[in-house]
């Protein structure tokens, strides 16, 4: 298979503590997706042996707002020894601040020019960042609709619109397709364009945000169409087990998930 596999361990396995989880995804020969990594014991997960493809690259401020746009980079700062440490290739960032459930800190519903302009000279001194240090950031579009309300330019037209303006090898797109179905849709078309920009995917379906499979969007035609284009890079699946968190969940979870992509490359 062209594709590399990962799986967000924060999101299924909820039985098991983070260490446990990760080895288990890991043992099923899937890369590992982590959130926020502060307060982990991030020696026990670099032992595991597992490969992790992103993590949570800013814990404070919002990229597009002049005030706080330096809490972005000073916090990507302090998060970059983790990142070196378990072998992160990306860290991802969002267009503004979230709080708790994903919430926008300030919710705001009407982009401006002054976002834009600060969103992308953040972005620029970023790609400096990951440049300096081996690390890619990567954006990631959001849907305003369900999860996450008063983002602003969290679309995937926007996020693509500012990362290809950055137009830097260190700074790319963690297009989630979840987030663009529910905000946008029109997927194919979607990955296709953003591609050149595009440094890791991320899957679930709608609704729900389980596996694929459990809900309207076709992720084989989705895989097909990646194959398609030449897409090698990572695909993550950022989703909850419809079956719960159990183990059996879990594992019937991951499989859907690359039986989806597998079909791809066999027929």
């Amino acid at each position: 298979m062209s594709f590399r596999l990962a799986v967000c361990a924060e999101m299924v396995y909820g039985e098991l503590d983070l260490i446990e989880r990760v080895r288990r995804i890991h043992g099923q020969g899937f890369e590992v997706e982590l959130w926020d990594t502060r307060g982990r014991d991030i020696s026990a997960l670099a032992a595991t042996g597992a490969r992790f493809s992103s993590m949570s690259g800013y814990f404070g401020g919002s990229l597009i707002d002049p005030e706080s746009a330096d809490e972005v980079v000073a916090s990507a700062e302090k998060l970059i020894p983790t990142a070196l440490e378990l072998g992160v290739e990306r860290m991802v960032v969002h267009p503004a601040e979230l709080g708790e459930g994903g919430r926008a800190v300030r919710p705001t519903y009407r982009s401006t020019g002054q976002m834009w302009l600060t969103g992308l000279r953040t972005l620029e001194r970023l790609a400096v960042l990951g440049e300096k240090h081996g690390v890619t950031f990567a954006l990631e579009n959001l849907n305003t609709i369900l999860d996450h309300p008063g983002i602003p330019l969290a679309r995937a037209k926007d996020t693509l619109t500012l990362v290809s303006a950055v137009d830097h090898p260190h700074v790319k797109m963690m297009l989630d397709l979840y987030h663009a179905q529910i905000g946008e849709g029109n997927l194919i078309e979607l990955v296709r364009a953003a591609l050149p920009w595009t440094g890791e995917i991320q899957v679930a379906d709608v609704p729900g945000r389980f596996e694929p499979g459990t809900g309207e969007i076709n992720y084989r035609a989705v895989a097909a169409a990646l194959r398609e284009a030449g897409y090698s890079g990572v695909i993550g699946l950022e989703a909850g087990a419809v079956g719960g968190q159990g183990l059996a969940a879990g594992d019937a979870a991951l499989a859907a998930f690359r039986a989806a992509f597998r079909a791809a490359f066999e027929g």
